[in-house]
């Protein structure tokens, strides 16, 4: 309940309700990419200057290690499990867009975490990108494969992405690159740096993120339409699938030792389901899949699910297991 009463998630739930009345309010395409940016930009900046002032360790390594893991896992299964029941190139969009992750659910859990006073590693920011490419690389191999398999004489289908522009743009995703570019500079300048940057990375964030949580909110109220149809073994996937990975997760972050806040963040970020980056490639990577399945369900379920229930009982839970 606690979590509900932060003004950033009330102006999440604002935003869902005035989406839902069919409200004229929206933010401007701009601001909202420059919102993104800024968060983005600043989660950086507090990971680098964390990690300059703990340095690089054995712990540091463990839990990045542990974020490719799922990264890869979380994927493989989701495809083995939902080609039972979906075509095959939308088993691979899905999979991919649950294997991947949400980093506005990232920087929320951030946020939440701080006024929790529980500290985390500012590495878990590095671990939020390594995780975003292994699931889309993945998914365009399947439906690689697929379509080898359907298409007479293996003849590649015409509206492929090739795989070498994937792996580029993959790699060198903007708000990517942003978020480690970032993370390079606190490092770089540390203590001093994060004295300058007070103003920008501290004071201005939690203004800044419930300002996207409305647009993120009107987003999503706009977007349940989509859900309209869809199957109820996918709309329960949305719903379980998300718990089954933030339980993996803290299986694994026990299993190493990982602190508290790394355990809260991975089981956040394997929880997750991006809405953005992996959409956006499988649009065009995979034409085959149908984009109201994949897109509908991270946003209009999953994202809202986590935002508003899943960060504080992943806490909760995470406290219980994995004390201190």
């Amino acid at each position: 309940m606690q979590n509900l009463l932060d003004p950033a998630i009330l102006f999440f739930v604002f935003g869902v309700l005035a989406g839902a009345l069919k409200s004229n309010l929206e933010i401007p395409q701009p601001i909202a990419r420059f919102l993104s940016l800024y968060l983005l930009m600043a989660l950086g900046l507090k990971g680098g200057f964390s990690l300059a002032h703990s340095g690089l360790t054995v712990d540091v390594a463990t839990s990045l290690a542990a974020a490719v893991v799922l990264a890869i896992t979380i994927p493989l299964l989701g495809y083995q499990l939902l080609k039972r029941f979906l075509p095959g190139f939308d088993a691979a969009a899905i999979a991919a867009t649950y294997g991947s992750v949400s980093a506005v659910t990232f920087v929320t859990a951030v946020q939440y975490l701080e006024s929790q006073h529980i500290a985390y590693g500012g590495h878990m920011a590095a671990a939020l990108a390594l995780m975003e490419s292994p699931a889309i690389i993945m998914a365009v191999v399947l439906a690689s494969k697929l379509r080898r398999e359907q298409t007479p004489g293996g003849l590649p289908k015409a509206g492929k992405l090739p795989l070498r522009k994937l792996l580029h743009e993959s790699l060198t995703d903007g708000a990517q690159m942003l978020l480690l570019g970032a993370m390079v500079v606190g490092i770089l300048t540390g203590d001093a740096g994060k004295a300058a940057m007070q103003p920008f990375s501290g004071d201005l964030f939690k203004g800044m993120l419930a300002f996207f949580l409305l647009d993120m909110g009107l987003m999503t109220a706009r977007n349940l339409p989509q859900l309209k149809g869809i199957s109820p073994l996918l709309l329960a996937y949305a719903l379980f699938a998300p718990l089954v990975h933030a339980a993996m997760a803290l299986a694994l972050a026990v299993l190493l030792g990982l602190q508290l806040g790394d355990v809260i963040l991975l089981m956040v970020l394997a929880a997750s389901a991006s809405y953005i980056a992996v959409p956006a490639v499988i649009r065009y990577a995979i034409p085959e899949a149908r984009p109201p399945l994949y897109f509908g369900l991270s946003l209009g379920v999953t994202f809202p699910l986590n935002i508003l229930v899943g960060i504080p009982l992943y806490s909760t839970v995470a406290k219980a297991v994995a004390p201190g």
